[in-house]
């Protein structure tokens, strides 16, 4: 059944106009009486007949409202080593379809990539439309935020918030295996993860993330690239956790 994100769904009837309402005549050539599903991003979903249409607007009839079931049980956080080039819209694309709930850009000390504020801006905005697409795509109930890009001193402090906070190093760490038997075991629902940039984490950052209590892990004896090893990742946790039965 299409899907479509609408901001503020409330009441019986919902209206969609714009690209979308274009994409609904002339792309999928619906027509009255045919159904499809929008979601407010707040893991609801709405089901609708189209009640009315025209090609610059749709209007709904909500029939039904139920929680969204393709929301995962855990809550995973990505703090990214800021990549360079194109890179990071491959993650958010891939790492979102998985269950993602949040992507943080973070610059490091080994990032290539430095933006300014308003070059990172534009990024942003690009990112989030992305982040916007892939969640369409997979039948996600809610908008995964690409947040603004932080530094490194920045993200520790944020660190606390989550109850776990797994850190994969590329000098080695524990067993994924034993980190995620402990999130699985605990019935943990809010981790984050942590991931370098090309180069990997400068030997400072790599004590303070220690010294914080973020779990060093390793994703195998393969040096994963950057854009490679937020997925793999994902996947272990969404397999751990019963995420993708």
């Amino acid at each position: 059944m299409p899907r479509f994100f609408i901001e503020n769904v409330s009441g019986d009837a919902v209206t969609i106009t714009g690209q979308d309402a274009a994409h609904i005549t002339r792309s999928l050539r619906m027509k009255e009486g045919d159904s499809l599903t929008v979601c407010g991003g707040q893991g609801l979903d709405f089901h609708c007949v189209i009640a009315s249409i025209t090609d610059s607007e749709v209007l709904l009839r909500v029939e039904e409202t139920v929680p969204t079931d393709s929301e995962p049980s855990v809550r995973l956080t990505l703090y990214q080593g800021l990549p360079k080039g194109d890179k990071l819209e491959l993650i958010i694309e891939k790492t979102i379809e998985l269950g993602v709930t949040a992507i943080v850009p973070v610059l490091m000390q080994r990032s290539v990539s430095r933006p300014d504020a308003k070059s990172a801006a534009k990024k942003q905005e690009r990112w989030q439309k992305i982040a916007l697409s892939a969640a369409k795509q997979c039948g996600r109930g809610v908008i995964p935020p690409v947040e603004p890009m932080i530094t490194f001193r920045q993200m520790l402090p944020r660190l606390r918030e989550h109850q776990a906070v797994l850190f994969f190093y590329e000098c080695g760490g524990q067993p994924l295996s034993e980190a995620l038997g402990g999130i699985a075991e605990k019935g943990l629902t809010d981790v984050a993860v942590v991931i370098g940039p090309e180069g990997g984490f400068d030997i400072a950052e790599a004590q303070a993330l220690q010294e914080s209590g973020a779990f060093t892990a390793t994703l195998g004896k393969r040096i994963l690239r950057t854009e490679t090893a937020p997925i793999a990742a994902a996947a272990a946790i969404m397999y751990a956790t019963g995420n993708m039965d």
